[in-house]
């Protein structure tokens, strides 16, 4: 089985891509992202939304502003709120190493590699 998995953060340009590529490798998930801002490189849509198994934030205002555009697409969905600040570079050693540590336990893989 297959798990659908969304990333978000404000402008899909550093932390939600990042985690899109990390966890991609894994088999048995499909992983997309998106950013809440209009200038976003990929704004978020309800289709996205619908996709989505489980909707992984970087920070809190990011599941605020989910809930006050997508409120109706958001029913029965996870979503799940990291804690990760807008402070790292795309691909950044220790944003990956921080987004296995938090987000492999909550999909049950191995947080290691």
């Amino acid at each position: 089985m297959t798990t659908r998995v969304l990333f978000v953060c404000s402008q899909n340009k550093l932390r939600s891509p990042t985690a899109e590529r990390v966890f991609s490798q894994y088999p048995g998930l499909e992983c997309e992202s998106a950013g809440t801002d209009a200038t976003a490189a990929t704004p978020l849509e309800p289709e996205l939304i619908r996709w989505a198994d489980v909707i992984f934030v970087m920070e809190r205002s990011h599941r605020r502003r989910l809930a006050a555009k997508f409120k109706e697409h958001l029913a029965g969905k996870r979503v799940v709120v990291l804690d990760i600040p807008d402070e790292y570079d795309f691909m950044d050693e220790s944003l990956v190493r921080l987004l296995r540590q938090r987000v492999a336990p909550l999909l049950r893989l191995p947080a290691g590699e």
